[in-house]
Formats: C-alpha cells, structure tokens, sequence
C-alpha cells in the first residue's frame, strides 16, 4: 500500500475529466496605431459552421502535440488566421484559463502584433478585422447579464440507485455572466467579452468601472 501512496507526494493536481472538454487557445492580440494601443478582433465567416459572423480572437482547438503549451496554438492559429509569420507575434503573458459551461476550457494569452498592415485574412475563417483602442475599454464598462445551465439525466439513469429527489426533469445547475461591449455597431459579447473583462481586471485592477 504505501509504495502505492507515495505516488501523491509531491504531484501536480490535474483536472479529472479533461477528456470531457474541448480545449482551445486563443491570442488578445495588441497592436500600435498613432492613436495608442488597439486589440485587434476577427469577424468569423458567415459560411463556417460555428458561430459565423461573430467577433472573435484568433484561436482553435489545442493539437496532442501542443497540449503542454497551448502558447503554441494560440500562436499558430494566429499566424494562420491572420496570415503573417510567427515572427510577428511577441507573446507577453497568458491570461487566466476559462471553463465554459458549453465543455469547453479555454486558454487565453495576451500578445503584440509587429508590422499589422502585412495583415492578410484567411478569407476561409476571418470574412474581416477590426481594432478598437484599449481605452474605449477602460472607460466603457460592459452590459452585465446571465445564462441559467440546466442538467437533465440520461433516459439509462439509474434512479432506483440514488435518493427520490433525483427525477427525470430538467434541473437549474448553475448560473454564470455574460458580458456585451457596443463599439460602434459592433457587439462584443461571449467568451471573447470575458477574456477582454479578465484583461482589464489583471492588468488595471483599480479601474473603477470593473469592481462588479
């Protein structure tokens, strides 16, 4: 038995069900314009599948061979999503990781685009970008809301094995917020809301308009 033990001392906790998720990363990427420091946002193609038309960050699902360093896929996809070379982008730290209530875990890093006017979108993902500065940010907090998560069990769920309160309709598990920035007649909204939100928090954490 205790051989057996000895295998906890001194481990790194892991996430249990990782399986169970999705992971992806993606990259705030930063960009200098002669009006300051803008983040720079895709508008996803209306022919993909998933969440077309929507702003986003440049990001995709993580590869078996960067699943140790999701820093590697948020910059690759950036260079393929932007079409410049890997060169261009300076990572200068990631942001915290996110768990989506659609099974997703997200890792968010913060980088610095050199030379954006070599910029080429992948038409076949990005239909186009946009930047806005990080002060409209700053000083235009976002439309606070919330999504109920429901969970409803499996018809083979053995309910003769747990206690009667357990039944077959539907139950309220949890409730998280959401977040919408209006630049423009742009809404920025989703996970790429919260990444911006978790940005300004971290790095201007006495910013007055985010103590929510």
């Amino acid at each position: 038995m205790k051989p057996a033990l000895e295998r906890l001392r001194n481990r790194r906790p892991r996430m249990q069900n990782h399986a169970e998720f999705t992971v992806s990363a993606v990259l705030l990427p930063l960009v200098e314009t002669p009006a300051g420091i803008h983040i720079l946002f895709e508008t996803r193609s209306a022919h993909i599948n998933r969440q077309p038309g929507e702003i986003c960050f440049p990001g995709g699902m993580v590869e078996c061979a960067e699943a140790k360093n999701p820093q590697l896929t948020a910059v690759r996809e950036t260079t393929e999503e932007l079409g410049i070379d890997a060169g261009q982008v300076e990572v200068i730290g990631p942001l915290d990781y996110l768990l989506a209530p659609a099974g997703m875990i997200v890792y968010p890093f913060v980088g610095k685009i050199s030379e954006p006017q070599k910029i080429v979108p992948n038409q076949d993902e990005v239909e186009k970008i946009f930047t806005a500065p990080i002060d409209f940010f700053l000083q235009n907090p976002p439309l606070v809301s919330s999504i109920e998560v429901a969970t409803r069990f499996n018809q083979d769920f053995p309910f003769d094995k747990v206690p009667a309160t357990y039944k077959e309709n539907w139950r309220k598990g949890w409730v998280f917020k959401v977040y919408f920035f209006e630049y423009g007649s742009r809404v920025i909204w989703g996970i790429t809301s919260k990444i911006i939100v978790n940005f300004i928090r971290l790095c201007w954490p006495e910013n007055e308009h985010y103590q929510f």
